[in-house]
């Protein structure tokens, strides 16, 4: 079915209160709120956990001192101190760089987190080769880095953090310089060269015992790494996406907010326009009956008596249902029709705009409880459409049993990068602003009154609470395409 309506000379005029009531102070005071409470991003959760890396690092590198300043005075351990006065520098090196980066307001990715954490893992193999290998006390530091892994990155790199760690530890079992023995300080000239002779067997005989001991530590190396991959990764997991659900719940709970704060001012406003369009009804009701004999007068009075009904009527309504999910109360109608007294509804307001409909679905269509709330979303759409299109527009509806496809075409000029992104912010419009109570000369486009930027926003939030989804493209033919995806469900009489 393809129905097009052709444009008629007229349009109906607009509401000089409803624009200034959008521009309150009451309004503005949350349309200003620029996303109090966005989802928490990777980057930023990233940037958190390199910060946190930074003082780990420290803290190993103090400790790493510490043990061999502890080894070589108390225990007289031949410790490679170039070796480890190189690995403290690097680490120290390493941390300056990172304090450096973090000074710079770049973005952090999971890869710069894990070059951080490979690096850590490079200078700890260097330094445990140097000394002693596998039977460093302190091969365990390796399990530092696969813990932060396990908190704060994704799976994949968690496995490449266990996997070169048990490698490390692995490599060091085969492949290391050994420590000379080390010999406490109470033992120098408490022992002579007999009971000497008889320590030295006594560790002969006890190396099996030793090699036993230090395969022990492999393994509960392996075993420690890999559950903290396993479970540790899982609660990270689950603490991201707690912070997730969170962070959206928040911002959802924002978003209510504002939707409250707005259903209260279209109330108030209601409340204070009645008396106002009363008297422009009487007004216009005088200056009719006076100017009988102008004709051109009195269809311009009958067409403005005609908008005044329609206002109260809007604001009728709006006094009755603010705050009601249901406007008209469980009222159950057919989709297409539904659909078509929307669209037919916004080309008695926007008559000089043609439009192009096309409508395709299952029959009979599904019955639904009518929305005001979605009628209105749904004008709005077609309003930003015709404003950029004021030659005309292009509508297609689709639906099945329990879905709805709709997609607004317009010629116009399209969306830049910055536009897409922030299209459906409370107060973002392209639109350029009119003062209604200016003495200047009114703008040659009559279609196009200004913005208010609430328009996107709304129809935004209503398609949204009912589980659909609202986006925006550039055509290549130029244009945008506005497509609406809504499920039914919520919507089923």
């Amino acid at each position: 079915m393809r129905h097009v309506v052709a444009p008629l000379p007229v349009r109906p005029l607009c509401s000089k209160t409803a624009v200034a009531i959008c521009r309150s102070d009451a309004l503005a005071t949350w349309v200003r709120i620029p996303g109090m409470f966005s989802s928490t991003s990777s980057p930023l959760a990233t940037l958190t956990n390199l910060r946190r890396l930074l003082r780990l690092r420290l803290v190993m590198t103090v400790v790493l001192g510490a043990a061999a300043a502890i080894a070589m005075l108390y225990y007289d351990v031949a410790l490679p101190m170039h070796t480890v006065v190189g690995a403290m520098l690097l680490m120290l090196l390493l941390n300056g760089m990172t304090w450096w980066r973090l000074r710079h307001p770049m973005p952090v990715s999971d890869i710069e987190l894990l070059v951080q954490l490979l690096l850590d893992m490079g200078v700890l193999s260097v330094l445990f080769y140097k000394a002693g290998g596998y039977t460093n006390p302190f091969v365990w530091m390796y399990l530092l880095p696969l813990t932060v892994a396990a908190v704060a990155l994704p799976s994949r790199f968690v496995w490449l953090v266990a996997t070169l760690a048990i490698a490390c530890y692995s490599g060091l079992m085969f492949w290391y310089q050994p420590l000379p023995t080390a010999m406490p300080h109470m033992m120098d000239g408490g022992m002579d060269m007999q009971n000497m002779d008889m320590h030295m067997m006594h560790m002969h005989a006890n190396q099996s015992g030793f090699s036993v001991h230090l395969l022990g530590m492999w393994a509960g190396f392996v075993v420690s790494a890999g559950v903290i991959a396993i479970f540790v990764e899982r609660m990270g997991r689950s603490l991201r996406e707690y912070d997730r659900l969170m962070a959206e719940a928040r911002e959802q709970a924002l978003e209510s907010e504002r939707m409250l704060a707005l259903g209260a001012l279209a109330a108030g406003a209601a409340h204070e326009l009645g008396t106002p369009l009363a008297t422009m009804a009487v007004v216009t009701e005088e200056l009719r009956q006076i100017h009988t004999d102008n004709r051109d007068l009195t269809d311009s009075l009958n067409l403005l008596r005609k908008e005044i009904t329609r206002c109260k009527g809007i604001l009728s309504s709006l006094s009755g249902s603010a705050g009601e999910l249901r406007a008209e109360a469980g009222l159950s109608r057919p989709l297409d029709a539904f659909l078509q007294d929307t669209f037919s509804r916004w080309q008695d307001m926007r008559p000089a705009i043609p439009l192009a409909l096309d409508q395709q679905g299952s029959s009979p269509a599904p019955q639904i409880v009518a929305d005001r709330a979605l009628g209105q979303a749904i004008c709005n759409l077609l309003d930003n459409a015709g404003d950029a299109s004021p030659n005309g527009i292009s509508v297609h509806a689709s639906w099945r049993a329990d879905w709805l496809e709709l997609q607004i075409v317009d010629n116009g000029p399209g969306l830049n990068s910055l536009t897409q992104a922030r299209l459906g912010e409370p107060g973002f419009t392209t639109k350029a602003s009119v003062n209604l109570e200016s003495t200047l000369p009114p703008p040659t486009d009559k279609d196009s009154v200004g913005g208010l930027g609430l328009g996107v926003f709304l129809a935004k939030s209503v398609i949204e609470r009912l589980g659909g989804n609202l986006q925006f493209s550039n055509r290549e033919q130029g244009g945008t395409l506005t497509s609406v995806s809504l499920p039914l469900k919520r919507l089923f009489a």
